[in-house]
């Protein structure tokens, strides 16, 4: 059965999408079947996978594709289409077979304020009752549809309706950070955050309404993965003495605060499952910033550790260098998969 795993973090500039394109090749390339999902109306795991440089080349694919997207393939809910809804025909990620991308829009914000209208959860959402399930619905039709292992869900940096419907019906999260300040400040935030949106949740999939409705709003608690802290400047490879200070400061946290609050909101995994991340403040993988690959990475649609010395275009000490850094990034990103993979496996550990 499909596993679906949030990215979210409500601060921005985390890496959330360049994580969740290198973690998904990853999971790929180690033979697993992934579909990518941008939820964000920016779109910016649309145009990175594919290549865009800007609105005018997505519209065209919105015109040419009208029907390969997530707002197209809720439009029968949110729109009220007198049709069901369909599995997406997500996209090919050229490079990588078994790996998927469900594209956003630009117009998918245009749902946000009906869908927090029906999850206020009063008297008014007896008209609007297919609305909160209806996400979660459509993954699972379209991880189906694909025959799907995961589905990794790239979220925009809020507090939207959208966000709470989507992590509340994912079965894993993980919060991607930068060592800084604003980062400790949202763990902070996520801590007063999370057990809201669990209590609210819980009350959604316990409610008649809900859970008869044409797209059943699913009864699943979100279990908490871990941290990935990323662009730290390394320093004798390790991160350079001012970054180290909020790696620690933020893992710290984590320990001390998020997994406590968690762990009464039922929202951590079997202790048992920690044992690889547990003493690293559950980080699951500290990852340098990337530098110049990453323009490369963006100019190929290649994951920084796939580029090939002919994509680089370096030549001489300056390629060997990067090849260097593409091995230490090739083992940070497979070794997060493998720990994915066994946290997530129903077989291992409690």
């Amino acid at each position: 059965m499909v596993k679906r795993i949030a990215l979210f973090n409500h601060k921005g500039g985390v890496s959330k999408t360049t994580t969740t394109f290198n973690l998904g090749w990853m999971l790929a390339s180690k033979g697993y079947k992934v579909i990518l999902v941008d939820t964000d109306p920016q779109s910016n795991l649309t145009g990175v996978v594919m290549g865009y440089k800007g609105p005018s080349e997505l519209e065209r694919f919105y015109q040419a594709d009208g029907n390969r997207n997530l707002k197209a393939g809720l439009a029968p809910a949110f729109e009220s289409k007198p049709v069901p809804m369909e599995p997406v025909n997500c996209i090919p990620v050229s490079g990588q077979d078994g790996l998927f991308l469900l594209p956003s829009h630009i117009g998918l914000s245009e749902y946000e304020v009906t869908l927090g209208i029906a999850q206020e959860l009063s008297g008014s959402i007896q008209a609007l009752q297919n609305l909160p399930g209806s996400i979660s619905v459509l993954l699972q039709k379209t991880a189906k549809e694909f025959n799907a292992d995961y589905i990794l869900i790239d979220m925009n940096p809020s507090l939207s309706s959208f966000n709470r419907n989507l992590l509340m019906t994912s079965d894993y999260f993980i919060v991607p950070t930068n060592p800084d300040f604003f980062c400790v400040m949202a763990i902070d935030s996520l801590c007063k955050v999370l057990p809201n949106w669990r209590a609210w949740g819980k009350k959604a999939s316990s409610l008649d309404i809900l859970k008869n409705a044409v797209y059943p709003f699913p009864e699943v608690i979100p279990k908490f993965l871990g941290t990935i802290i990323q662009n730290y400047r390394p320093r004798g490879g390790a991160p350079a003495r001012s970054f180290q200070k909020w790696i620690n400061t933020i893992n710290d946290k984590v320990s001390e605060q998020l997994v406590s609050t968690l762990t009464e909101v039922e929202m951590v995994l079997p202790a048992g499952k920690y044992a690889k991340i547990e003493s690293d403040g559950y980080c699951l993988a500290t990852i340098a910033n990337f530098n110049s690959l990453i323009a490369k990475s963006q100019e190929n649609q290649t994951p920084v550790f796939a580029l090939t010395p002919g994509q680089l275009k370096r030549k001489g000490a300056v390629l060997k260098q990067d090849i260097e850094k593409q091995r230490e990034f090739e083992h940070a990103f497979s070794d997060l998969a493998e720990k994915i993979v066994h946290m997530t496996d129903d077989e291992s550990g409690d």
